[in-house]
């Protein structure tokens, strides 16, 4: 068995949503779902007969009176609760897209959803802020319910849970997080009981792929076992794209902060201010550029130079784009190191990230850093070791 029990590092402050989200799913379940679990039903109920259909439909049972009595006797009246207001493809309705997220078939079922929630929500949370980061969840969590449709739209069933919502969450986390660590209870008993650290990419290619993509196409979408694989690789696909769609839209909102672009200048004319130290000119120049106008603008000397200088007179987002672009123009490059150690130091102690800054200065040191470079990624791990509530290990 292998069961995560957190990750590291964390950012400051509470994640209000994520904490309230995990309040609600809770409540839910131990105000109404788990009371409803022992009140047995009118059989006189229409959605009775709704219900036994939709099952006999699922587990292929013949129909005939002694089937219907069996399910019959099994039913509570939170199997109708579920029934009514989770998601049934075959007859979808607006509200139960949203309150199928809020709804649990068991105490395990909600108890695993909320661990995920609570271990990798903080980070994705501070990367969004509070109202985007609910709205994602929310999103992301119809995104997931469709995908499940589209793939059992013939179901009488109803999907149920938080899953494809979190896996959003993920997907987001597998993006902006990489490097980040996972604490993994690994128990082979009686042979190995140790807890482990991993990354966090590699934790999540396997919740995607071992978990739920494998099963996925081996099973058609449901795996017999009532797990909707699809919803839950629909909500980690809607986190990647989410993830990566707020990427671009930010380096290109943050890219014009230093002064309006003039024209479009040529490596030559930009190299040239440079070198003669007129900067705010070069910045004039380079601000406002899409992505792709600012490709390998620059060489690497000229960006460091130009993206120091930003950062040192008071136009962080600018010089944090511009050593974004540095690592996707030059990812090995001579000076890979410093630009990640600058980007983040600039996310550590401007933007308050310690956790986007952490992904920075990790990779700078495995790129075979300078000593003085190697010093300021060491100390801003150390600050970032400092602000965690457990002391990360091996920094």
């Amino acid at each position: 068995m292998i069961l995560p029990l957190g990750d590291e590092p964390n950012p400051p402050g509470v994640p209000v949503v994520t904490y309230a989200l995990i309040l609600v799913n809770c409540a839910v379940f131990f105000l109404l779902t788990l009371p409803l679990g022992f009140v047995r039903p009118d059989t006189t109920d229409p959605l009775v007969q709704d219900y036994i259909r939709a099952v006999m439909q699922a587990t292929g049972a013949p129909p005939s009176q002694r089937v219907v009595e069996a399910i019959v006797r099994g039913l509570s009246q939170d199997d109708l609760f579920g029934f009514r207001w989770g998601f049934r493809p075959s007859d979808p309705q607006f509200i139960t897209l949203f309150t199928a997220m809020f709804l649990h078939g068991g105490f395990f079922h909600l108890a695993g959803n909320m661990l995920f929630l609570w271990i990798y929500g903080d980070n994705v949370e501070h990367r969004l802020g509070r109202f985007p980061f609910l709205a994602a969840y929310l999103g992301t969590g119809l995104a997931a319910t469709m995908v499940h449709a589209l793939f059992n739209g013939g179901s009488l069933l109803p999907v149920v849970g938080a899953s494809g919502a979190i896996s959003g969450v993920l997907g987001c986390y597998f993006v902006w997080f990489p490097r980040n660590r996972v604490r993994l209870w690994v128990m082979l008993f009686p042979f190995f009981m140790n807890v482990l650290h991993a990354p966090a990419r590699l934790v999540l290619g396997f919740y995607l792929l071992a978990d739920n993509l494998l099963p996925f196409l081996i099973s058609s979408g449901t795996g017999g076992t009532g797990v909707a694989y699809g919803a839950h690789i629909g909500g980690f696909l809607g986190g990647l794209v989410l993830a990566i769609t707020t990427n671009r839209r930010s380096r290109r909102s943050h890219s014009t902060e230093a002064g309006a672009n003039v024209g479009h200048p040529s490596p030559d004319s930009l190299a040239a201010l440079i070198e003669d130290g007129d900067y705010e000119a070069a910045a004039r120049k380079y601000v406002g550029l899409s992505s792709e106008e600012a490709r390998r603008l620059l060489s690497e000397r000229h960006s460091m130079m130009l993206g120091t200088w930003m950062a040192a007179k008071g136009h962080p987002h600018a010089a944090l784009v511009l050593f974004q672009r540095h690592l996707r123009d030059y990812p090995i490059g001579r000076m890979a190191p410093d630009a990640h150690v600058s980007a983040g130091l600039l996310q550590l102690r401007t933007f308050g990230q310690p956790t986007a800054a952490y992904q920075h200065l990790v990779e700078a040191l495995e790129l075979d850093p300078s000593e003085e470079t190697e010093s300021r990624a060491r100390q801003g791990l150390a600050q970032i070791a400092a602000l965690q509530k457990f002391r990360l290990g091996g920094l």
